[in-house]
């Protein structure tokens, strides 16, 4: 079993990278941080697993493009055995964003962008938020890889319209958004996603979904309506999310503007929009994920009267958003991940059958 990262010592980082550049690189850069310390640098997935047992790195950076074996493959053979946390710094093109996606279902628990070697002045900032989630990885539980599961051919009964449902998530989100969908009938209540994530990504991301869920899952496109047996996920990058219009006529609009909790598309632009246009309507999920975009948010959904869920810390790949929910008092109920998907459509009920809102599984109601 992997060793805690002690509180007290910096972060013991393995980078691992076939580019004898990008390892050069990204030592230099993780290594101005004084919390981090690179103890080592692979070129490949074996020369790594070697250095993983003799170095006891709390984190691992890892890119997938590597010679005999691949970064996926790397993990899902290393994670059942020392799941270690894992850094993927991967190139965002189509390609890279769907064997990079395999890699967070395979366990990985983050995903940065590869710095471009050109990027000049701007090379500090990247490097400084790399530092900053690589910190943050230390403190993460590895997700158990993901099993491939096969898209349902079969509708489940129906759940009724006319409420919706929001999910927020970021690291660890992957892999949580899975589990939640997966079981989610073909007529399910219309669903809003923000999953924060690199631009490039998302479209991957939602195709994968798409394959896995009875729901559509795809990447939401400015004007979308939010209808019954879909689910939008935000473009990541560029955008923010907004759901908009009147019940049960609702529809999302895509804008730029500047991030929020240093965030695009954010989480709490989301779920205050989806407070404004559908108060009570909405029933709202805030999952694992570091920093706390989505907690005010997920309040404001609260205080419009909907129901809001948080993940628990013991599920979560990082209790990071959905602790600042809690501390906040915006969540109703704080749930196992494997409650949550069945809680959602519980609370979705009520709207058809004129019974009182509740969930059904126990957890800490607040």
């Amino acid at each position: 079993m992997r060793r805690p990262c002690a509180s007290d010592r910096a972060v013991r980082v393995l980078i691992v990278d076939d580019s004898a550049v990008i390892r050069k690189v990204l030592a230099i850069g993780l290594s101005t941080d004084p919390l981090i310390q690179v103890v080592g640098a692979a070129a490949s997935a074996e020369q790594a697993r070697e250095m993983i047992g003799a170095l006891r790195p709390d984190v691992m950076t890892l890119d997938i493009e590597m010679p005999r074996l691949d970064g996926v493959s790397f993990l899902r053979e290393l994670m059942p055995t020392h799941p270690l946390p894992t850094v993927i710094i991967s190139s965002t093109t189509q390609r890279g964003a769907a064997v990079t996606l395999a890699a967070l279902e395979a366990g990985a628990v983050d995903i940065i962008a590869k710095p471009s070697i050109g990027v000049g002045e701007g090379l500090p900032a990247i490097m400084a938020e790399i530092c900053q989630r690589v910190r943050a990885a230390a403190h993460a539980r590895p997700a158990t890889p993901l099993p491939d599961r096969a898209r349902p051919t079969a509708p489940r009964p129906a759940t009724g319209t006319g409420r919706i449902i929001a999910i927020g998530a970021s690291t660890g989100g992957v892999q949580a958004l899975a589990q939640i969908l997966q079981p989610l009938p073909a007529d399910a209540p219309g669903i809003v996603i923000v999953q924060h994530m690199p631009e490039g990504f998302t479209s991957a991301f939602a195709r994968r979904l798409n394959d896995a869920c009875a729901i559509t899952v795809r990447e939401a496109r400015d004007g979308d309506a939010v209808t019954s047996g879909l689910a939008l996920l935000a473009p990541g990058g560029r955008t923010h999310l907004t759901v908009n219009g009147r019940a049960p006529n609702w529809h999302v609009s895509l804008a730029e503007g500047e991030p929020v909790c240093f965030s695009r598309p954010s989480v709490d632009v989301m779920f205050r929009s989806v407070a404004r246009a559908a108060g009570g309507s909405v029933v709202a999920a805030l999952l694992t994920g570091m920093g706390k975009d989505g907690a005010e948010g997920l309040l404001e959904i609260r205080k419009a009267g909907g129901t809001t869920i948080a993940q628990d810390e013991a599920t979560s790949v990082v209790w990071g958003m959905p602790a600042a929910a809690v501390d906040l008092g915006a969540a109703s109920a704080v749930l196992p991940l494997e409650a949550i998907s069945e809680a959602l459509l519980a609370a979705t009920r009520p709207a058809i059958r004129g019974t009182s809102r509740h969930t059904p599984h126990q957890g800490v109601v607040r």
